[in-house]
């Protein structure tokens, strides 16, 4: 096996257990916060102020750890933001599938997840971002592994940045809506229409830009 290949492998299985760790703190909270009805997510219960806290400095945590190890493993900017897109990726779709094997949600194609917490939560169907993540997994691992050059020129970098921009905005504006009510709106928080509109533009371009970055000569 090539260097290229060794690293990606390392990368993956990265990815495959710290996923396993994410799903298995996520399932315990659960069962703290919906005794009885781990797969009913919604209507929404709320974290005490002290899990809040814990959970944001966590989130953190985590995505500095896939930044630590693209820095580690790659060289080059354009390489370290592959690998960690890779890992991001592979850790988002893992997890996934940790908690579809050890708790057996999702239960459903459509249903929907909180999907993040900073600076308020995300919320949307957990296809979306995992569709995100799949596009990332493809890319990042082909970044990885070409002898190509990959390069963002000003363009591909601006399509893409525009398309991460209406993705997180489609997982943010349920959370911008209530926030004006405070507290009290997102406890009890049911799911409404989630914005395609802007999450199919975004995905699109994301997509493009990635591309873009792909085909230089």
């Amino acid at each position: 096996m090539s260097e290229r290949g060794r690293k990606l492998l390392w990368l993956t299985f990265f990815a495959l257990a710290m996923a396993q760790v994410e799903a298995s703190i996520v399932i315990y909270l659960r069962d703290l916060y919906y005794p009885g009805h781990p797969l009913q997510l919604f209507p929404l219960a709320l974290l005490s102020h002290r899990d809040l806290v814990i959970e944001l400095v966590r989130e953190l945590a985590t995505v500095v750890m896939i930044l630590a190890v693209a820095l580690l493993s790659v060289r080059g900017p354009v390489r370290v933001f592959a690998a960690f897109v890779y890992v991001f990726g592979w850790w988002d779709l893992f997890y996934y599938l940790w908690l579809k094997i050890l708790l057996g949600w999702p239960v459903s194609w459509r249903e929907w997840d909180v999907l993040y917490l900073i600076p308020w939560p995300w919320f949307g169907p957990w296809l979306t971002p995992a569709l995100i993540a799949l596009l990332f997994v493809l890319w990042g691992g082909w970044a990885l592994m070409t002898s190509r050059q990959v390069r963002f020129t000003r363009g591909a970098l601006l399509l893409f940045l525009l398309g991460t921009g209406l993705a997180l905005a489609a997982f943010l504006l349920p959370g911008a809506m209530l926030l004006p009510r405070g507290e009290a709106a997102f406890r009890g928080y049911q799911p409404q229409q989630f914005c395609w509109l802007l999450y199919g533009p975004g995905l699109m371009l994301m997509a493009a830009g990635l591309w873009r970055a792909s085909c230089l000569k």
